[in-house]
């Protein structure tokens, strides 16, 4: 299938729910590339793969009682991160540690409630794989509508998290409430990734929020450039995981994020000053530089004999 031919498909009335995943997909990808951003600065992406985790228990009940799965997904990761926001200010456990033991006891328990519903394999496999496919209009409004809000307190306290992330105690010391910006933080993170769940599924959501962010890293030394490379990538990545996906009947959630980490160790080879090439050209270029200054002595010494 040419570019041209899925252009065409995309305003096809008889597949109105291709031009749905396509704006789910950049939603999220927009999205999750901003929150993404401190995710990386901050080196928790842990949190990440943590609050997609903690989401299930509200997931599975949501499930149980026919309610909203977003939601329901959303009040699970908010109370979640709320708990690691608190309990890490206890500088005696690790952060790391404490993600670890309340994700998998979420987990848990979302397994438990889950099994204890018929018919709850489908949902399941929707959870974890996604479902881009068959998203109501509902659900893009929902993503849209979500995706603006985040942005939009991102806006508001950027330079507060950028603060907190560059330096906790400087940022404590000059009056930050760390603990509520830690706090707003991790529940950004968490709608992003509710946002999120359904373009690629539970068990990738990682990589959308990681995988863009870290491609950007390694491109710009720039928060704020990083914060709008990150999308990019992420929005590139969505548009053409969902071509080759659409062309070739590949699942769609793991085509986005082959095609996002194609990114990443394009940029992980190739970045002009952090790539592996550039740091290679970079090294032989301070060895030329030094060999000539080295014969540049040697000629001003034997010339002043």
């Amino acid at each position: 299938m040419t570019p041209i031919e899925f252009f065409q498909d995309l305003s096809n009335p008889t597949l109105s729910f291709l031009p749905k995943a396509l704006l789910v997909s950049l939603f999220s990808s927009v999205i999750c590339g901003v929150i993404g951003s401190f995710v990386v600065l901050r080196g928790m992406a842990f949190i990440g793969d943590a609050v997609s985790h903690a989401v299930f228990p509200g997931l599975a009940v949501a499930f149980v009682v026919q309610g909203n799965l977003m939601l329901g997904g959303a009040a699970a990761g908010i109370l979640t991160a709320v708990l690691v926001a608190l309990f890490s200010q206890n500088r005696r456990i690790k952060e790391d540690s404490l993600i670890g033991v309340i994700f998998a006891a979420a987990f848990a328990l979302g397994i438990i409630i889950i099994s204890r519903s018929p018919g709850y394999a489908g949902s399941l496999e929707s959870f974890l794989f996604g479902s881009i496919t068959g998203i109501p209009m509902e659900d893009v409004w929902t993503v849209g509508i979500g995706g603006a809000g985040v942005l939009l307190i991102v806006a508001i306290f950027g330079k507060e998290f950028v603060a907190v992330s560059v330096d906790r105690d400087m940022a404590r010391a000059v009056g930050l409430p760390v603990l509520w910006l830690d706090m707003l933080l991790y529940v950004l993170v968490t709608i992003a990734v509710v946002l999120s769940l359904q373009t690629i599924g539970n068990i990738l959501v990682l990589a959308l929020l990681i995988t863009p962010a870290a491609a950007a890293r390694l491109l710009t030394d720039r928060l704020g450039v990083m914060m709008i490379l990150a999308p990019l990538i992420g929005g590139f990545s969505a548009i053409t995981g969902l071509y080759i996906s659409w062309s070739l009947d590949f699942p769609v959630g793991g085509t986005i994020v082959l095609v996002a980490t194609s990114l990443f160790l394009l940029a992980w080879l190739f970045a002009p000053k952090h790539g592996l090439l550039g740091k290679v050209r970079q090294q032989r270029t301070r060895v030329i530089d030094n060999d000539s200054h080295l014969m540049k002595d040697r000629f001003i010494e034997n010339h002043s004999q």
